[in-house]
């Protein structure tokens, strides 16, 4: 629906047919008005007449257009014409007439009267006309197709966008016998597509219609088709769509076009991502291809939400070899079993394991010395992690650290290390332990010159094990209610294959020591996404499906953020992705403090968050 500069050429062409048009219609009214007067004989006008006629009208016209222009009668979208178009060319035409007088006099023009006056009117009658033709047919067309469609039988559809795509799914709901229902309008931003049909199927207006139009036209089910939108307007197009109780299903994206795969079957539900309003994070494939390529690739945690779309997304780089580790057997199973059937020739070695036993890690990274590892592997609950904090440290920090250690020993180019906005001003041990996890990396960047560490910091993963998103999936198959902590909550959120993404760019960009941070757009009430998502189950919130506030959980702030104020901010080639500079440090009082806190969790300590204060000052632990 984003068509600005088709807009302008539209609306320019547009003026200069009516330019056109109004000098042909001013000619042709003032000749059939001499006409008229001679009784609709040629031969009887004189020709004196005749020749006044043809002095006259080519000034006369310029001077009709130049009113008309004054009058603003050019800035009349066609479609649209209204009452108060109507009074504008009136008043153009009384301007026209006293002007008239003026020019008769001064010329000393002599014609009949009664060309002068069925002149004016004539050219009147066809300025309106002009004007109101379209809006007249378009009126006549919508009330005889509506006629037509009045007994259809069966599911009714509107397609939102009328380009390349809509007319697609338009013809191919026309044309196969394999899928049913019927396209019986469409809904498009482009005020000059209003009124037109394609093939066969009406264009009723743009967003602002869709409410209606799903009363009016009886509509089932709404297919959005315009997989080159912007983020922000299909949020707000799919809000609207949320509100029809219509099903909506969406194309999901631009390749669709360039592969020729815009079909029916290739739609799917829309889903919660769809809403986020923006566009989605785009990087560099090249980039990431070539320095993955051939390389041997570790993933710890490799069976996870994040660790598995990475081996996914290594996977299609070509690399050398892809070692995926994980201390949980299903679901490093479940990868596994995927990656051998979408790559049968990738040289896939799964290993269970866990990274905070330094015995494994030097036979895994001894053995297979992998380029690059990918570290995912972490706690991540933070109401589970509140309650064992000394779980958190053992296992994130503690991982992260001898996972670091083996790699500068082996040999690892490229350690990134996947850090949340938890981090920042963390409120709970889960944040806190990851920011801990974030000055290991910055510390070991300095003092390995052979190995680049870097962090890479973002928001909630839809979809991910554990996120909001199932959990209200699941509350509303089960009926509500739907619970939500607080009203005012607020969280960044990004997709799987998007943290992924931002995860093997920043691996390329790395130089050592940098936090790497994603524009994610401005923060998402958890409130307002389990309203949309019971209205795109087909469900009216607080009606059928009950919303429940439950208080906030041990640890859990109102809002998250993505950067510390002392860290600054750089940006890199993709301009969402942000570097945050590393924060100095004394590597050696780090160290003691790493000791203290091994020993603590090594005999389960009480104290542990103090503990984790005094390393992290902005931690504001709650008790």
């Amino acid at each position: 629906m984003n068509e600005k500069p088709n807009l302008q050429n539209r609306r320019i062409k547009t003026i200069i047919i009516l330019f056109l048009l109004d000098a042909i219609a001013i000619a042709g009214s003032f000749f059939a008005a001499l006409w008229l007067r001679f009784e609709f004989t040629f031969e009887n006008i004189e020709p004196q007449y005749l020749e006044g006629y043809f002095k006259t009208i080519g000034i006369w016209a310029i001077i009709s257009i130049i009113v008309f222009i004054f009058f603003r009668l050019y800035k009349t979208i066609l479609s649209f014409a209204s009452m108060e178009d109507l009074f504008r060319i009136t008043e153009a035409y009384i301007v026209l007439a006293i002007i008239g007088i003026a020019f008769i006099v001064l010329k000393k023009i002599d014609m009949p009267r009664s060309y002068y006056v069925l002149g004016i009117i004539l050219s009147y009658i066809c300025t309106v006309g002009i004007r109101f033709a379209r809006r007249i047919l378009n009126s006549i067309t919508t009330t005889t197709y509506k006629k037509h469609i009045a007994n259809i039988t069966g599911e009714r559809i509107m397609v939102i966008g009328a380009g390349f795509a809509g007319r697609m799914i338009v013809r191919e709901y026309a044309e196969s016998d394999k899928i049913t229902g019927t396209v019986v309008c469409l809904i498009d931003d482009n005020i000059y597509k209003k009124g037109c049909l394609l093939d066969g199927v009406p264009v009723i207006g743009g967003r602002e219609e869709i409410v209606n139009a799903a009363k009016e036209y009886k509509i089932d089910k709404i297919i959005y088709a315009i997989p080159s939108g912007s983020g922000r307007d299909r949020k707000e197009i799919l809000n609207i769509c949320s509100n029809t109780g219509c099903s909506v299903e969406i194309l999901p994206g631009i390749y669709q076009l360039v592969s020729g795969e815009v079909k029916a079957g290739k739609l799917r539900k829309v889903e919660i991502q769809d809403l986020l309003g923006r566009d989605p994070i785009s990087v560099n494939l090249d980039e990431i291809y070539n320095y993955i390529s051939g390389k041997v690739v570790m993933v710890t945690g490799g069976g996870g939400s994040i660790g598995s779309e990475l081996c996914r997304q290594i996977a299609m780089s070509s690399p050398k070899t892809l070692i995926i580790f994980d201390i949980y057997e299903n679901n490093a199973y479940d990868i596994q079993m995927e990656l051998q059937k979408m790559h049968p020739n990738l040289d896939l070695v799964v290993l269970i394991g866990s990274v905070r036993n330094t015995a494994r890690l030097d036979y895994v990274l001894g053995k297979y010395k992998p380029e690059i590892v990918f570290h995912a592997a972490a706690h991540k609950h933070v109401p589970l992690m509140e309650d064992s904090p000394n779980e958190a440290v053992k296992n994130n920090v503690f991982g992260t650290y001898k996972m670091a250690q083996a790699s500068v020993k082996y040999g690892v180019k490229k350690f990134v290390l996947i850090s949340t906005d938890k981090a920042v001003n963390p409120t709970n041990i889960m944040g806190a332990s990851k920011r801990i996890c974030e000055m290991v990396v910055q510390m070991m960047n300095r003092q390995s010159p052979n190995t680049e560490f870097v962090a890479v910091r973002f928001g909630n993963v839809l979809g991910s094990n554990g996120s909001v998103i199932p959990l209200f999936e699941k509350q509303i198959a089960e009926g509500g209610p739907v619970t939500v902590t607080h009203p005012e909550i607020t969280r960044f959120f990004m997709t799987i294959p998007e943290a992924v993404s931002l995860v093997l760019q920043a691996g390329y960009y790395a130089k050592g020591g940098e936090i790497y941070i994603l524009d994610m757009g401005q923060p998402v009430r958890i409130v307002d996404m389990a309203r949309n998502l019971i209205k795109l189950s087909g469900y009216e919130p607080d009606v059928d499906v009950k919303i429940v506030y439950t208080g906030l959980r041990p640890g859990e702030k109102l809002y998250e953020e993505i950067l510390m104020d002392e860290e600054g901010l750089q940006e890199t080639e993709n301009k969402l992705i942000h570097i945050g500079k590393p924060i100095e440090m004394d590597d050696e009082k780090f160290k003691e403090q790493l000791k203290v806190l091994e020993e603590a969790y090594k005999i389960e300590r009480t104290d542990m968050k103090d503990l984790v204060s005094k390393i992290v000052p902005t931690y504001i632990k709650k008790d």
